[in-house]
């Protein structure tokens, strides 16, 4: 399993970039930003990704793939 730092909720990501949730739900169903669901099916947000785009700087698909799979394979 990852470690808690990795994942953000829709919540957090909202304070992040001062804007309601609901804007962070809709980023996600458009696929603007990634989200992996925990076992019970709450979405989480890639904290790299997050921050990448809270500087301007968006991760590619590669790198979004490569976050992923770290969180895979992080037991």
């Amino acid at each position: 399993m990852s470690a808690p730092h990795d994942l953000l909720t829709g919540a957090e990501v909202a304070a992040m970039f001062r804007v309601r949730r609901n804007a962070v739900s809709r980023w996600a169903r458009e696929e603007k930003l990634t989200s992996v669901l925990t076992p019970g099916g709450r979405p989480r947000f890639l904290r790299g990704e997050v921050d990448g785009l809270l500087r301007g700087i968006p991760l590619t698909a590669e790198q979004v793939e490569a976050l992923r799979a770290t969180l895979g394979s992080a037991s």
